[in-house]
């Protein structure tokens, strides 16, 4: 008879399988434990992201603070552009009105009319610079191009100053009587002219930067307001605030402007931004409330946007795709969603909010 070993069979049992055996299926669980796990947190990062972005709400790269001057509480909303919320109060003189970076963008100049000054404030820490006192009347306001003059619009007093810039420091060349109540400033881009409307004696004039002088003036429509140039300088673009219409001058003649024709845009119409793209530029119509969108090679209304509360001054995202409107009646900050055509959200400021500004912007001209 062959001989047994002498060790009786039994079932099966966890400490019978093979230790060989045992390793390889623990191997295998635990990897099947760890693909779970990391299967899970990868799950739970991206609901975790996605709700982050959800409720950061409009948070693009944006990362500069977005400033809103309120004229009738004299001071500033500064208000941050992932939260959006109004984190700080910046006093200023009576009566902010318009605002304007400085070349270098290392400052936001802005303009207290019934206070006679200049708030400088940086525009990255939202930290006040300095004052500028001894600024007449500074209603709107203007650096050229070339970054040598700094132009400004006495809209109580009635007249146009006209001060050099050295980078640092203001000094005043000439004080320039003009028509009743100067509103808006454009300058061409050759540093050359500047532009002012007159809004109460329904005019545009042009002033001679070098000469310091007015070299024409012209009749407009109902209650001019913002001007604006088209690259070529060869047009201006008149917001008629007492109409429904933009009023096109052409300007290329070295003499005498021509009126060629109007552009319907909404009543009301007020303020430029330029989109960025060297190819349109926006108007706000104040009493339609909405916001146009106009192309400078047709010289026709391609778009439209709702802007509810009395839209004036714009600011134009980094990235092209938010439009920022100051709402004058309702004491808002309208943040349009241009992509939808929707209003994306409404940030409560002061009281008659007017200009609006942030270092992250896309380009002006």
């Amino acid at each position: 008879m062959a001989e047994t070993s002498g060790i009786r069979a039994s079932p099966i049992t966890e400490n019978s399988v093979p230790v060989d055996q045992r390793l390889r299926r623990n191997v295998r669980d635990g990897i099947d434990y760890t693909t779970r796990a990391v299967n899970l947190f990868l799950v739970r990062r991206t609901w975790l992201c996605a709700l982050l972005l959800l409720t950061a709400g409009l948070a693009w790269s944006q990362s500069a603070p977005i400033f809103v001057l309120n004229s009738l509480d004299a001071d500033i909303s500064v208000i941050d552009p992932v939260t959006w919320k109004e984190f700080k109060r910046l006093p200023t003189g009576k009566e902010p009105h318009h605002l304007y970076m400085t070349p270098d963008e290392k400052s936001i100049v802005v303009a207290n009319a019934l206070a006679d000054s200049l708030t400088f404030v940086d525009p990255r820490t939202a930290t006040i610079q300095k004052t500028v006192r001894g600024i007449i009347d500074p209603y709107h306001l203007r650096f050229s191009p070339d970054m040598k003059w700094l132009v400004t619009a006495g809209n109580r007093l009635q007249h146009v100053d006209l001060y050099r810039w050295d980078g640092q420091d203001l000094t005043l060349v000439k004080r320039i009587p003009t028509g009743r109540t100067p509103s808006h400033i454009f300058i061409d881009s050759r540093s050359t002219v500047a532009y002012v409307t007159m809004q109460d004696s329904d005019e545009l004039v042009a002033v001679d930067l070098e000469q310091q002088r007015i070299r024409w003036r012209v009749h407009t429509g109902p209650m001019p307001a913002d001007v604006f140039g088209t690259p070529d300088d060869r047009k201006l673009l008149v917001g008629l605030t007492g109409s429904d219409s933009v009023q096109i001058f052409d300007v290329s003649y070295a003499k005498v402007p021509r009126s060629i024709g109007f552009i319907r845009t909404g009543a009301g119409a007020h303020a430029f931004r330029a989109a960025g793209d060297g190819k349109h530029v926006f108007l706000s119509n104040r009493v339609a409330n909405t916001i146009s969108k106009i192309d400078l090679d047709t010289l026709k209304v391609v778009d439209s946007y709702p802007a509810p509360g009395g839209p004036d001054c714009m600011e134009v995202m980094a990235g092209g795709r938010y439009l920022l409107a100051t709402a004058r009646w309702s004491k808002k900050l309208i943040v349009i969603d241009m992509e939808t055509h929707q209003v994306a959200r409404e940030v409560t400021v002061g009281k008659s909010p007017h200009g609006v500004w942030t270092v992250d912007h896309t380009p002006r001209f």
